[in-house]
């Protein structure tokens, strides 16, 4: 059997909140030779020293701990989802196998190259132009300048920037920014592709684009890491998942089990609020109009053939004109059933000032969705395509079985149900 590409033992990361590091260079140098000595100072007079500090600094000084003894393997060519709450430890577990920032515990040992797309723009430089960029990045990963030109007219055209491949990549839009980053770090064909939520800030043709072509990557026998919120692209895409709590590993399997046991957990405490404002966005989404929060007024689980009620808040960060509000319900593989958006009950679109804060009531008479767990999307734009904020699959939400819920249905499954009269003739 082959060795794991990915080897990770008792990773640990703790941060210092309210310091910044050690007060002097000795303090810096005896604390590093200390990890030599199982985290023992080499003089006693230093380790005094150093809890005469603490002692001091205690008020302002705590720990966080992003990640808690986290150990796993990946095998060669496996395509492993990573899900989990926002401050789960995701992106630090990312940024670790990325040698972005080293572990406070554990070892790692990586067995190929790694290309990592974690934010906007990482690993671009902003005074260099697409096409600098692209070499640059492909000399990071250890490619020859033959290797990176033999793909270059592959990653301009995917990413769909020939235009602009001469222009200073500062100039650049986040969509453009991501694109790009997006298809040097597919193309190249590193053997390790670590790829974060940062895919949220393209449109859904590019998101779609981008899945279909880490398919194409995993069917050459690369290894994927993939992080999103998305239940429905890591359904499609992985093979296997690790569900991050807290820090630490919940479960891990195969990716129908884990991401069922998720959901389940999810859904299974019906929280009635659901705070939008603390998710982080990608982009320019949530500049100028941010949705904060949704209260599901009617309660929940939603019930199926009842009555659904939900009060949206949000804000307007910035002036902006003609806005208009959207939610959708969809399957967890992403295919959407269900669209309630302003503009389908009327054309009011007001225009809101800088600074005000609104809410808007959505009532749907019956809900006809089938028993089971939808994935929700939401977001507003304002006239008819400048997108103000989105969120996409920000969270998984039951349909429970209703009052008047036949028996059949549940037997069948999810779906859209609605009523139909029906004529017998004999």
């Amino acid at each position: 059997m082959s060795k794991p590409i990915i080897e990770v033992k008792g990773i640990s990361k703790c941060y210092k909140l309210g310091s910044i590091g050690a007060q002097t260079i000795r303090d810096e140098v005896e604390a590093f030779f200390a990890r030599f000595k199982k985290n023992k100072p080499l003089d006693p007079a230093f380790a005094e020293n150093s809890k005469l500090k603490n002692a001091n600094s205690a008020a302002g000084s705590s720990e966080f701990w992003a990640l808690r003894d986290v150990s796993f393997n990946v095998q060669p060519g496996e395509v492993v989802g990573i899900i989990g709450r926002n401050g789960a430890g995701k992106s630090t577990l990312l940024k670790i196998l990325s040698r972005i920032t080293e572990p406070t515990r554990g070892e790692i040992r990586v067995r190929g190259r790694i290309a990592s797309l974690l934010e906007v723009g990482t690993g671009f430089h902003p005074e260099l132009s697409g096409r600098e960029n692209i070499f640059l990045n492909g000399a990071i990963l250890g490619m020859t300048k033959a290797e990176i030109r033999a793909k270059f007219d592959e990653i301009v055209d995917f990413a769909g920037v020939e235009q602009f491949i001469d222009t200073p990549v500062k100039r650049y839009s986040s969509g453009m920014y991501v694109r790009l980053a997006f298809a040097v770090a597919a193309h190249l064909e590193p053997e390790i592709l670590i790829v974060d939520e940062v895919l949220a800030v393209g449109d859904a043709e590019f998101q779609k684009k981008c899945l279909g072509k880490m398919k194409d990557v995993a069917g050459h026998g690369r290894t994927i890491l993939f992080v999103s919120h998305n239940m429905g692209a890591m359904i499609t895409l992985c093979t296997s998942a690790i569900w991050l709590n807290n820090g630490s590993i919940n479960c891990l399997g195969d990716i129908r089990d884990v991401v069922d046991q998720y959901l389940k957990k999810n859904t299974e405490n019906h929280e009635s609020v659901m705070d939008l404002g603390a998710i982080s966005r990608s982009g320019e989404f949530g500049k100028k109009l941010l949705i904060k929060k949704i209260e599901w007024t009617s309660g929940l689980p939603i019930k199926h053939g009842e009555k659904m009620t939900a009060r949206i808040y949000f804000n307007a960060l910035k002036d902006v004109d003609e806005v208009s509000l959207g939610i959708g319900f969809s399957t967890l593989e992403g295919t959407r059933l269900l669209t309630f958006e302003t503009d389908f009950q009327e054309m009011f679109r007001p225009n809101l000032n800088e600074g005000s804060a609104h809410f808007l009531d959505l009532a749907i008479p019956e809900i006809y969705l089938g028993p089971g767990v939808y994935s929700l999307d939401i977001g507003a734009r304002s006239g008819d395509n400048f997108a103000l904020d989105f969120l996409p699959s920000f969270a998984q939400i039951e349909v429970a079985i209703g009052k008047n819920t036949p028996g059949t249905i549940v037997r069948q499954g999810s779906g859209v149900r609605m009523r139909s009269d029906w004529i017998w003739n004999r």
